[in-house]
């Protein structure tokens, strides 16, 4: 079953808005913070729960829907003893959403001198900031977008 069909019954904020519908699969704070921890390696639900502190039954019940939302997907681990908790395709496709949002925290949610965790590539440099580009390639902002339905034109300050 694809995600798509596991979502059919979810009732949406604003059915016709991406940025909607993703905060009503993923924008909830535990949830983000699962994904993020499932980037960087965390598997079991004891690794889930040590990472973020979150409760019990709040965790088991993220989990549960990242599974049903096709962001995780659940397997026995290899010892065949526990269930382990692995990113699909679809959660994967949210690394650019973290990084995006850790960029962003790095420079707003800091003092200038406060330390912070800092995401590096594999040559241990931080990675250059995420900058949306238009479709050939210069730089694009709130002033240089417009929203546009499939069925209308541009909406101009809608998002």
């Amino acid at each position: 079953m694809t995600a798509t069909a596991r979502l059919g019954d979810m009732d949406w904020t604003d059915s016709s808005c991406p940025v909607a519908r993703a905060l009503d699969l993923v924008g909830e704070r535990w949830s983000l913070l699962i994904i993020r921890d499932a980037m960087d390696g965390a598997r079991s639900f004891t690794d889930f729960q040590r990472c973020t502190g979150i409760a019990r039954n709040i965790l088991t019940d993220r989990l549960r829907r990242l599974v049903e939302r096709g962001i995780l997907d659940r397997r026995t681990a290899p010892s065949g003893r526990r269930q382990v908790y692995v990113l699909t395709d679809v959660g994967r496709d949210l690394f650019t959403v973290i990084v995006a949002m850790r960029q962003w925290g790095e420079r707003h949610a800091f003092a200038p001198d406060e330390a912070h965790s800092v995401l590096v590539d594999e040559s241990g440099l931080p990675l250059a900031q995420l900058r949306a580009t238009d479709s050939h390639g210069a730089p694009a902002s709130i002033d240089t977008t417009a929203v546009q339905r499939k069925d209308q034109s541009p909406q101009p300050g809608a998002r």
